[in-house]
């Protein structure tokens, strides 16, 4: 349902582009969107500690082209390896949860 002035909500929006939840077009979307959020989250946690690419690279042993990648969502990232780069690299703590 349209609001005043053709205005959507972003539920709406998503829904009319990619369909209703448990569609494939829609799971498609959704798995993409969360690979985006994790390297978003990633990328943020590193700018916060004032940290370059480089160095958060270092910290755990790989190079600046690899966390560019995960950070762009160009690579999939293990759950080990985004282990070792909240906990080794940002001196973090990863928390999971799964919601049924």
């Amino acid at each position: 349902m349209k609001a005043r002035n053709n205005i959507i909500t972003l539920d709406q929006f998503i829904d009319e582009e990619y369909g209703k939840k448990g569609t494939t077009k829609r799971d498609k979307f959704e798995k993409g969107y969360e690979a985006f959020k994790l390297g978003f989250l990633i990328q943020q946690a590193r700018l916060k500690k004032g940290m370059t690419q480089q160095q958060l690279a270092e910290k755990i042993g790989t190079n600046k082209g690899y966390i560019s990648k995960i950070e762009n969502n160009i690579k999939e990232v293990r759950i080990s390896t985004l282990q070792k780069i909240v906990e080794v690299g940002l001196g973090g703590h990863l928390e999971l949860s799964i919601k049924l």
